[in-house]
């Protein structure tokens, strides 16, 4: 865990010390309260995974359920309204801002809510719903409606989301100019 505060202590400029995020941010103390749900939950103890989970809800206002998959150094900043469903998968060093919905579309059992690849970057109260991909190194806007996968190194912004920015074009360095 002290690697999760590391990297938010690199992430966030308002981060004075690595005391103060260990501390005070509540996104950090929520995926603490999580790890131990997860253990919970993997180990078939579903009601109490539950109750930690839920206390842990109400202490930090973040909604992860147990059987969400987080990878390491994932940073929920702020973190107020936010919801992972319960067959999320989020991979390391993904960002995530307060009031993003990570939820699903149908209610069927399965994979059901989106997978987040790594150094995604997600802004706030955006929502990315159903059994869908967000690429590695993507950027989610705020506010954004994201219903279908996003390639890796794009952007997408709006409601339904769309990709503003896709991965860069290498352009060709030309050195045999004559004037």
């Amino acid at each position: 865990m002290f690697a999760s505060a590391k990297s938010i202590l690199k992430r966030d400029p308002a981060a004075h010390s690595l005391l103060t995020v260990l501390l005070t941010y509540p996104g950090l103390h929520a995926l603490w309260y999580h790890r131990l749900s997860h253990w919970l939950y993997k180990h078939h103890l579903f009601l109490l995974a539950e109750i930690i989970s839920r206390w842990s809800t109400k202490r930090n206002g973040i909604v992860i359920s147990p059987g969400a998959q987080i990878g390491k150094r994932v940073f929920i900043d702020h973190g107020i309204g936010v919801v992972i469903g319960e067959t999320a998968i989020i991979e390391d060093d993904v960002t995530i801002l307060h009031g993003v919905t990570l939820g699903s579309r149908q209610s069927h059992h399965g994979q059901r809510h989106p997978k987040i690849k790594r150094g995604s970057f997600i802004g706030a109260h955006a929502q990315v719903l159903g059994n869908i991909t967000i690429g590695s190194n993507s950027k989610i806007g705020a506010n954004a409606v994201v219903l279908q996968d996003i390639p890796d190194n794009s952007t997408a912004v709006g409601n339904p989301a769309y990709i503003v920015k896709a991965k860069p074009v290498k352009i060709k360095k030309i050195t045999n100019i004559h004037w």
